[in-house]
């Protein structure tokens, strides 16, 4: 997994509307909270996106937006942004590229690790955390990463 310090790998994935976004356009907004998740609908996947939902006012209040990248393909996250009310783009990475870049793939290949990064507008990772079962930590992460504002990182 990628860790504080190194640049986060640029990529091209289409978003729940099949639109192509680059991590390049995302970071021309500013800094962003860049999460990585297992599967569209399963239950800690969906408590987890319901959790940066309910705080997603606050990120944005902080200069930052928030991103998720999971291998379903842009229909099946457009369907689950639909039904939880999820403010913010998806991103669809069915070739696992950006997954194996920024090293959550899961163990053997299989699977994705839920891990979740903090970038700089330049694109330098901030900070980082990954904790597959544990999804308080990534609320955690997030709530300390609104706290330190834009610029800073999370412990």
């Amino acid at each position: 997994m990628l860790t504080p310090g190194e640049r986060a790998p640029d990529f091209t994935l289409p978003d729940q509307d099949g639109q192509p976004v680059t991590l390049s356009q995302l970071l021309a907004e500013g800094p962003l909270v860049l999460y990585f998740y297992p599967a569209d609908f399963t239950p800690g996947c969906t408590k987890e996106a319901c959790t940066i939902r309910d705080m997603h006012d606050e990120i944005a209040s902080a200069g930052m937006r928030v991103v998720g990248i999971a291998p379903q393909d842009a229909a099946s996250h457009a369907r689950f942004r639909e039904k939880h009310a999820l403010p913010f783009t998806l991103l669809s990475d069915a070739d696992k590229r950006a997954i194996r870049a920024y090293g959550v793939d899961g163990p053997l290949g299989v699977g994705v690790r839920r891990a979740t990064f903090l970038i700089g507008a330049d694109g330098e990772i901030l900070d980082a955390v990954r904790a597959d079962l544990r999804i308080g930590r990534h609320e955690a992460f997030i709530r300390e990463a609104i706290a330190a504002g834009p610029a800073g990182g999370c412990d």
